[in-house]
Order: structure tokens, then sequence, then C-alpha cells
């Protein structure tokens, strides 16, 4: 297949095939954004400041670069840097300013139950991979839908570092819920912003919250479509063997059997790291006694 033509159809082959989006979220349950205006490197940990590969580095926490839809100037404007936890009763944002990357050289982050250092940032946080060197689907796909979304008056959207996923292209990430979407359009990545700020969640094109790992999203993401539970908070999940148990307020809870779809096709991404996935699905519900 021709490269040209083979990276401008991975998002379709996989829209075609109907590729499930649930379970595909990235897992991370903390998150580290350092606004950084010029070109960003494949692999984040191969960073050449050197503050930066470290922070790709620390266990327990995940980085993405961000920048503002089509900025790339600026130089000597401080940088933004957002905290990022998506632990249900918990999901938070903060930020603070930083003049130069290398002043996150000192930074420690803390560890799982500290609090976060910075600013609280109430309206909630719509990140979207633009990640041109991993994947040129998200480059043009994610760029065209971060600017539009900015033009229909909104504000609180990033350009982001990679994702995964980028056969579904476009797609971003909701801090604080840690919701992650994709084959997004303008309507609907507006919609998911949205649905963040009263602390709830909108499924549709949902890929799973990142807290969980991918059995636990597809589980979640079952449950709040047989129940229509849209409180973010509302539900915690376990890993379990062959799917998850998910829990609700009020001891209601469901044991989730999840499976690969068998005979599914698994289209290859089109970026730097094209190996094959595996899909997910839900294949039964079982209410559990409170």
């Amino acid at each position: 297949m021709d490269p040209d033509a083979r990276w401008q159809r991975c998002s379709l082959l996989a829209l075609a095939r109907d590729e499930p989006l649930a379970g595909t979220a990235p897992v991370a349950r903390r998150w580290v954004c350092v606004e950084q205006r010029g070109a960003w490197p494949s692999d984040l940990t191969t960073h050449p400041e050197p503050a930066l590969a470290a922070l790709a580095a620390t266990p327990g926490w995940r980085l993405l670069l961000i920048r503002r839809p089509g900025r790339r100037g600026e130089r000597g404007a401080s940088l933004r840097v957002f905290l990022a936890d998506t632990s249900p009763g918990a999901s938070r944002v903060t930020t603070f300013t930083v003049e130069g990357p290398e002043e996150l050289a000192g930074l420690e982050l803390p560890g799982p139950d500290e609090p976060l250092p910075g600013a609280p940032i109430h309206d909630p946080l719509l990140l979207v991979c633009t990640h041109g060197r991993r994947d040129r689907c998200c480059a043009v796909d994610g760029r065209a839908l971060a600017l539009s979304v900015v033009d229909a008056g909104e504000q609180h959207v990033w350009e982001c570092s990679h994702l995964g996923g980028h056969r579904f292209a476009p797609t971003a990430l909701v801090l604080p819920t840690g919701y992650a979407y994709g084959r997004l359009d303008p309507a609907t990545a507006i919609a998911a912003r949205k649905a963040a700020f009263p602390g709830e969640v909108d499924t549709t094109l949902c890929r799973g919250r990142s807290t969980w790992s991918p059995a636990g999203q597809v589980a979640e993401l079952a449950v709040r479509g047989a129940t229509g539970l849209r409180d973010a908070d509302a539900l915690h999940v376990a890993d379990a063997p062959g799917g998850a148990v998910v829990s609700a307020s009020g001891g209601r809870r469901w044991a989730v059997d999840v499976a690969p779809l068998l005979g599914a096709p698994r289209p290859l991404s089109c970026g730097t790291d094209p190996s094959p996935w595996q899909s997910l699905r839900a294949t039964a519900i079982h209410p559990l006694p409170a």
C-alpha cells in the first residue's frame, strides 16, 4: 500500500470495520501537562530538555506536552503547567507557571495520596491530540478539530501530545475526569468538555476513563449504558478475573464479563508504533448483592 494512502485511511479503516472505542483510553490516574510551543519529539522520554524527559519517566504520572491551538511563538512568555488527578471523588486540576522547562528540574510530583500543588482550576480542560511526529492523522484531524472548537467560542482547549489510538483520530482527553474520546467533531468535543463541568460524563464516542485498566474502562461504560448514570464520580471499578466489578453509591454492584472481540479485524496504526490492537467488549453484566 502506498504510505501516503495508508495514513490517510487509518481512521477510516477502523471506522469502516466498526472497531469499538471502549477500552482504548490511555491508562493513567495522574497527568502532568506542560506547555511547550516548539516541536515535540515522538517519544517524550527522549526529550532534549532533561527536566521534561525526567517527568515523562516519573512513576504514577503521565506527561503531556500542550500548546494553544495554532500558536507556536510568544518566546519569553511564561509557560502553564497543569496537574490532574482523575480519581472519582478526588478528581481535580491545579495549575502554576514557569519561565521555562528548565525550572521543572526540581519539581517533585506528589505521591498517589498527596495533594496537588498549584491553584485549582474549575473549568474542565479539553486536550486534543495533534502529535504529528507520532501520527499524521492526529496532526491533520486533531489540529482542525482544536481550531474549530476554539472558533466556536470554547476557551479551555489545548493541543496535546500522544494520547494513543491514532486510528480513532481526532482524539481528545477531558480533565479532570480523565475520559478519553475518539472520532470527534466540534459538536461532540464541546459536549464532552461541557458535561464535565457539573461533574458528569458524556458517553457518546467515549473510549473510557484513564483511571481504569482497559477491561475496567469497558466494564464502566457498559454499566453506564445499562443504567444511564452520568455522574462521573458515581462508579468505582476494580479488576477481576475475566472482567471487572463496578460499584456505585448506595451499595449497588455489578460483575461485568469482558472478553476479546473474536473475529474482529485488527487494523494497524499508521503512526510510529504500528502494532495490532486487541478490541474488547462486555459480554454480560451480573448484578451483585449489596
